[in-house]
């Protein structure tokens, strides 16, 4: 079963709205995570946006398609993966002279079976798959803190 809530954070010594002009460009993902290789956005974003991803650990390659179900420019963006059903989130909150991100993988109401099945297949089972995550989601907020504090 799926933990209901993985979360890390940092903060970045930059103002939300930088941190937000890197976060909402969905292109840059790949920038950011260690497995997501390719995102393309279908039309502006907003809540119901679509995108098309495309996905890579070691030799294995999936697709996903997310929907945006949450934007509030400069202080949250959260989109769904439609294949397992849980719900990745960005949170900016204005920290001194920054901004702390949160970055949370929501699984509250389960994943579906098709995931919990692949991810015990393809990925070690459930703890490690999580512990893979937890490791990406912080790399990501480590390589989003370093753009945006570059001059």
């Amino acid at each position: 079963m799926a933990t209901p809530l993985l979360q890390v954070q940092v903060d970045i010594d930059a103002p939300p709205a930088k941190v937000w002009a890197l976060i909402s460009d969905f292109r840059r993902m790949p920038d950011w995570s260690p497995q997501c290789r390719w995102m393309r956005q279908f039309g502006p974003l907003r809540q119901g946006t679509r995108t098309l991803n495309f996905n890579r650990r070691n030799r294995l390659f999936w697709p996903t398609t997310c929907t945006v179900v949450e934007v509030i420019p400069e202080k949250k963006l959260a989109f769904r993966v439609n294949t397992n059903r849980s719900i990745w989130s960005y949170e900016l909150e204005p920290n001194g002279t920054g901004t702390r991100v949160i970055e949370s993988r929501h699984a509250e109401n389960g994943v579906s079976a098709f995931s919990s099945m692949s991810v015990n297949a393809f990925f070690g089972g459930n703890a490690n798959f999580e512990r893979e995550l937890v490791d990406g989601m912080n790399a990501s907020l480590a390589k989003i803190k370093a753009a945006a504090e570059q001059g």
